[in-house]
């Protein structure tokens, strides 16, 4: 079934169930309230003729008579000192049945029985004072019952018109909300399919307009990821298959004696860095794939920043010596974050080491809290990242001038973002290349 039609049917249900406990509660309420409106009523005409009535003789009962003729006033007059029935439009049985099983001065007592008929009764005790003459006024209750299945019978109309009417807009309702919905299912099997280009904007409001965000988002980042997956592969053959090609042409050339005593030498030597050159991508590669992948590879303590920066900068050393560049670093003592001690001490080393190699003269790398959050940046003063470059820096096999394999950046990020942070490159105020790793503490 349609979440439409399951949307509308629980709607329903419900309305249904509240309107029935309604009804049952109204139909049981509304006797009540005619047996207390008719007692009321009964009471007033009982003053009204004990008014007009001062006492009781022969005069007042013929005055009594003439005044019922034509009334539907149902009474009688009992005597209770003399246990004598003075006067009753009622059968005489009747009354006498009531005058034996019910206590008539009791005016608790709201109804009174006969047989399978039942009458509401009001005692007017005006009488009963001075000469204990009791004036009692009954209606039957199937009268009341008659007002009381009418007056249900037009608030059940009611209720059915406004049940239809209720369904009617919840359905309307449902359709406006399952219909973003429905397009919704469109776009995600557009996007099964990877017609990215057939995307379009959903009208719609409050969590499903937040929900078609997501899912635009999904898109675009599923299709980034898909074109840096296919250039990847391109790049990755690219990459693997140029050494291979120059190691086949110096192995051919040795082979067949093209290449003789020094030209065969240094052949070999190209042979050998090609190969080294070939396991450093592989190698990159294979921990790529790992960090992406596993999760048990992260070994995640306590480091302490001052103690990474120090290891990053010893170990960075022998390369900064060759290229005759100072490394710098300004770190506060104290700050401590919880990762991979390893995993991100490589990704430093590789964002110092590519620094290095395009600095001029100096690295700076400083430490600050902030937030709640650690900040690393690494800047140099060389000639920086150029603008087009720099949204596609951290992807694989994207390099600089001057980049060794395309890989190592594209490794730090990885670290990073399984580390919790975030790196990012930008201009530094030495007028090079700034890079940035922002990770909780």
């Amino acid at each position: 079934m349609k979440l439409q039609y399951q949307l509308t049917a629980a709607f329903t249900a419900l309305l249904v169930v509240i309107m029935s406990v309604a009804a049952i509660t109204i139909y049981s309420l509304i006797l009540n309230l005619l047996i207390q409106d008719e007692q009321q009523e009964l009471e007033a005409k009982g003053n009204l003729l004990v008014n007009l009535l001062s006492d009781y003789n022969y005069e007042n009962i013929q005055k009594l008579n003439l005044l019922l003729q034509g009334q539907e006033i149902q009474l009688f007059l009992y005597d209770q000192r003399n246990e004598q029935l003075l006067f009753t439009n009622l059968p005489v049985p009747l009354v006498e049945n009531w005058i034996t099983n019910y206590d008539i001065t009791d005016d608790k007592q709201e109804i009174w029985k006969a047989g399978e008929e039942s009458f509401v009764v009001s005692r007017v005790d005006s009488y009963s004072e001075q000469t204990q003459i009791e004036l009692v006024l009954v209606t039957p209750l199937e009268d009341l019952r008659a007002i009381q299945h009418t007056f249900f019978n037009r608030l059940l109309v009611v209720f059915i018109i406004g049940i239809a009417v209720a369904v009617l807009l919840s359905y309307f309702l449902t359709k406006r909300l399952v219909t973003p919905l429905t397009r919704l299912k469109y776009q995600l099997k557009k996007i099964q399919n990877r017609q990215f280009d057939e995307l379009e904007e959903i009208k719609a409001s409050g969590e499903i307009k937040e929900v078609e965000q997501s899912v635009l988002e999904m898109a675009h980042e599923l299709r980034r990821y898909i074109q840096s997956q296919r250039q990847f592969f391109q790049n990755a053959s690219h990459e693997l298959k140029t050494p291979l090609m120059t190691i086949q042409g110096y192995a051919e050339g040795i082979r067949d004696g093209v290449f003789v005593k020094e030209d065969s030498d240094r052949g070999l030597d190209v042979m050998v860095d090609e190969i080294n050159r070939l396991k450093k991508i592989i190698n990159e590669m294979i921990l790529l794939a790992k960090l992406d992948s596993q999760e048990n590879i992260y070994q995640e303590e306590l480091i302490k920043v001052e103690d990474l920066i120090k290891l990053t900068v010893e170990r960075a050393l022998p390369l900064a010596n060759d290229q005759h560049v100072d490394i710098n670093t300004q770190v506060p003592n104290g700050m401590t974050l919880f990762a991979d001690k390893e995993k991100l001490l490589q990704a430093m080393l590789n964002i110092v080491t590519n620094a290095i190699r395009h600095a001029k003269t100096s690295v700076v790398i400083t430490a600050k809290v902030a937030s709640g959050s650690i900040t690393i940046s690494i800047a140099d003063d060389g000639k920086g990242v150029s603008e087009d470059l720099m949204p596609h820096l951290f992807h694989r096999f994207v390099k600089g001038e001057g980049g060794e394999t395309g890989l190592g950046l594209a490794i730090s990020r990885a670290i990073v973002e399984h580390s919790g942070g975030t790196i990012t490159v930008g201009k530094s105020t030495l007028g090079g290349a700034l890079f940035t790793i922002k990770i909780s503490d």
